[in-house]
């Protein structure tokens, strides 16, 4: 793949390929990271992560001066194979993971200057934690057309993340969540209105595990998201209230899996996980 400016020269990018959030012998999810020291137009940056064909795909830049090696605040940007979206968890430890492990930033903390505010990312041992926006839900209604899509009947509680227009439903526990079969093509057309972006179906954890969960987002281009950062934004306040607890451990009973560590605080969350990183690629689109 080569990559140009809007219609410029090519750039020499290199691009690593993430997952995070692995843990316990499953696999994370898979994740795109773009590194460059020049800003690339948004069309372009649409067109690699459609030829990377992951869920998300990372886009990275330092600011300032400093190289990648010395710099401690990037600008970073994430898209979808189809688009931009604001804010994703998984890919924004797969950049930090990266930047730690491969590039040898020196600071064990950085930050992100992202459409979603400044993100911090600090180094824990062997895994990652961000320091995200909470986005505590509220609850609402659940939406028939939803529930009919997902072939749920009632629900236990539904709940609404106002600020990445997330619905969380809360179902009886974890063998109910494994079994949502979702018709994504009724579940698209369920939310014309673009209130909702993404689905997260929850319940009681098992084992270890405080909750476990599953997200849906065909409206964004991804049918089902193996781990999902940005849905834990959500999923940490609610539990939290619900089990008492400020730190909890969460699994997504993806087909692939992974698990993470939620803690919250007021207004805030960390997600702390682990990340495996391939070797180093070139892009030449």
């Amino acid at each position: 793949m080569s990559a140009s400016r809007g219609g410029g020269a090519p750039l020499d990018l290199p691009l690593y390929r993430v997952d995070a959030f692995v843990a316990d012998g499953m696999e994370g999810n898979p994740a795109g990271v773009c590194l460059s020291h020049e800003e690339i137009a948004p069309e372009r940056m649409l067109a690699i992560a459609a030829e990377v064909g992951a869920s998300e795909t990372a886009f990275v830049r330092p600011q300032g001066a400093a190289g990648f090696a010395k710099a401690r605040s990037f600008e970073l940007r994430w898209f979808t194979p189809s688009v931009e979206v604001p804010l994703c968890g998984h890919a924004t430890l797969a950049t930090a993971a990266v930047l730690f492990g491969e590039e040898k930033v020196p600071s064990s903390e950085i930050m992100f200057d992202t459409k979603s505010g400044t993100l911090e990312a600090r180094k824990e041992g062997d895994e990652v934690a961000l320091d995200f926006p909470s986005d505590a839900p509220h609850e609402r209604e659940a939406p028939k057309a939803v529930l009919e899509a997902l072939g749920l009947g009632p629900v236990v509680a539904c709940a609404y993340g106002k600020m990445n227009r997330k619905l969380l439903l809360l179902l009886p526990d974890a063998a109910a969540v494994k079994a949502v079969k979702p018709a994504f093509g009724r579940l698209k057309s369920a939310a014309p209105d673009g209130d909702i972006q993404g689905v997260i179906v929850t319940a009681p954890g098992e084992g270890p595990y405080d909750f476990v969960s599953r997200y849906f987002a065909p409206w964004v281009g991804i049918d089902e998201d193996p781990v999902t950062g940005s849905a834990h934004t959500v999923l940490g306040p609610f539990w939290a209230r619900r089990l008492g607890k400020k730190e909890l451990r969460a699994k997504q009973l993806s087909e692939r899996g992974g698990a993470l560590t939620v803690r919250v605080r007021t207004g805030r969350v960390d997600l702390v996980g682990a990340a495996k990183v391939g070797p180093r690629e070139a892009i030449d689109l």
